[in-house]
């Protein structure tokens, strides 16, 4: 008897509604991502799409196989920030053109890139294009959109032609005229029309450039992506996805340039954009001082490791909390939230018995209300309260230990968390085994004086803190952090407040804390 698959309903952003997903072949499921900017470290707002969709991408997996489905991310490698960091290192005395530092660059961001999201548990998507790859192609499209009368050039540049596409603002839900009126557009003698974007720009002798019929040059952002996924996917292709700041202008820009080029086609299905982030409450900013890399969030407090492995799981649970169509709040009770979740899910397999499970979760499936939950536009928040609910035991108390932690282990995974990665490094509270009973009670206690003391260091740091800025003398505030960073406490500054994000569990540096309290108290006194 064939499997019956669960119908899934995704938001179209285009529609504005939810709708049964019907792909244009279920043999070959296709989703385009806009991928990032290779210039520097990936930050927090970065992790949210690529989380998102990772779910969309495990869903789709599971629901029509891994053979069958195919996912684009590409990586936008030419950029005046990518080229003006590289500039930057070569007038610092980096050896080397700037097309090799440019490469250089772009090659180790990939590099970050990579490493940290597969911290947070993100499969690798089936293809990650690089823009410079295919630049052929952006050419061979932007002559055809001249040919068709929606391009057109003028003083090396080669402009898309807005009001040629009547559609244009469908996607975001705005006209032509009203965006003229309230947007800050580029004025510029080469263009017909305030609101026609750029497909491709002249390049200098010092900036990276290729030949076209137009001169030397390089392409515009929206173009690459409409190049990149027709090569990859095909001029229709079933989702396309990203934040929801990209919608406007780029993704409606790609939608115009697409269906113009290609006016037999639709372009993407459905359109998904997951909302914006912000820490503690505020928009992330570097003046504000809560703008975090992945990389700060997955550092270890561990002397005996760079990174925790439990980190990258923390953080994508924490983001996957919120639905992706609501607007997040990252903090600190929001990791908390996470960690103690992430603890309930390893309570729930047992650790005595994750060893074996790779072999008796061979055709087991996951819970039904996971899956469900799934389907219904990414529904996170519920298949993960179903996870860590004792519903979960009580409904399927008629399985036996094995079959429910081989279910309970296949629907964790669904979501993107394998606990049979975090066995060896997940420290259980109050439980160590590498300390003797007399150490263990010192051990606690150390803990209890800790968490007294914890509001009490915020405060004094605070004050600390506003003493540096009102003498503009930071030297004695900066020693405190950093030897706080060293005995594992995270300290996070936002003005005038001092944030404790992370507090250290291991002895010696428990130790540590308690005497820097100390002495922070006496030079307060």
């Amino acid at each position: 008897m064939p499997t019956i698959r669960p119908t899934i309903r995704l938001y179209n952003s285009k529609t504005r509604r939810k709708e049964d997903f019907r792909p244009l072949d279920d043999q070959n499921v296709r989703l385009y991502v806009c991928g990032p900017t290779v210039y520097d470290r990936a930050h927090l707002g970065n992790a949210r799409p690529v989380v998102v969709f990772d779910t969309l991408f495990r869903l789709l997996r599971h629901v029509y196989g891994a053979d069958h489905v195919t996912y684009v991310r590409n990586f936008t490698d030419v950029d005046d920030k990518i080229n003006a960091t590289a500039l930057a290192r070569q007038k610092a005395g980096a050896k080397g053109t700037l097309e090799e530092l440019i490469a250089e660059r772009t090659e180790e961001t990939i590099g970050w890139y990579h490493a940290d999201m597969d911290a947070l548990g993100a499969l690798r998507p089936t293809h990650e294009p690089c823009a410079t790859a295919y630049i052929g192609p952006m050419i061979a499209m932007i002559e055809t959109l001249i040919a068709r009368g929606h391009a057109y050039a003028k003083d090396g540049h080669v402009l898309f032609r807005v009001r040629s596409y009547a559609a244009y603002g469908a996607l975001s839900g705005r006209s032509v005229d009203d965006m003229i009126a309230g947007a800050r557009v580029e004025v510029a003698p080469f263009k017909e029309d305030p609101m026609d974007f750029v497909l491709w720009k002249p390049s200098d002798a010092e900036t990276p450039g290729w030949d076209s019929p137009w001169g030397r040059g390089r392409p515009g952002w929206h173009i690459e992506c409409s190049a990149m996924s027709y090569e990859l996917l095909g001029a229709s292709f079933d989702i396309h996805g990203g934040g929801i700041d990209l919608q406007f202008p780029h993704h409606e820009n790609e939608l115009a340039q697409s269906c113009c080029a290609h006016p037999e086609a639709g372009f993407a299905s459905v359109w998904m954009h997951n909302e914006m982030l912000q820490v503690e409450g505020k928009k992330m900013s570097k003046s504000l001082g809560n703008f975090f890399t992945v990389r700060d969030l997955l550092k270890s407090t561990s002397e005996s490791m760079e990174f925790h492995p439990r980190n990258g799981s923390e953080v994508r649970l924490a983001l996957l909390l919120s639905h992706y169509r609501e607007p997040m709040d990252y903090s600190v009770s929001r990791r908390n939230q996470a960690r103690t979740i992430l603890n309930g899910f390893c309570n729930f397999i047992g650790q005595d018995g994750v060893e074996g499970l790779s072999i008796k979760t061979r055709g087991v499936a996951p819970f039904k209300e996971v899956v469900d939950a799934l389907a219904d536009d990414l529904d996170t928040p519920k298949a993960i309260e179903f996870l860590n609910s004792k519903e979960l035991m009580l409904r399927y108390s008629y399985l036996s230990r094995d079959e429910l932690r081989a279910r309970i282990y296949v629907s964790q995974r669904l979501l993107g968390f394998d606990v049979k990665k975090l066995k060896r490094t997940w420290d259980i509270a109050f439980n160590r085994s590498d300390l003797s009973q007399a150490e263990t009670v010192k051990y606690m206690i150390r803990r209890k004086k800790m968490s007294a003391y914890l509001p009490k260091v915020r405060m004094l740091l605070a004050k600390s803190r506003a003493e540096a800025i009102e003498k503009k003398d930071f030297r004695k505030i900066d020693s405190f952090k950093e030897y706080l960073e060293k005995i594992g406490v995270e300290v996070r500054f936002s003005g005038k407040d001092a944030e404790l994000i992370r507090a250290t569990t291991r002895p010696v540096r428990l130790k540590r804390f308690l005497q820097f309290v100390k002495e922070l108290e006496e030079k307060h006194d």
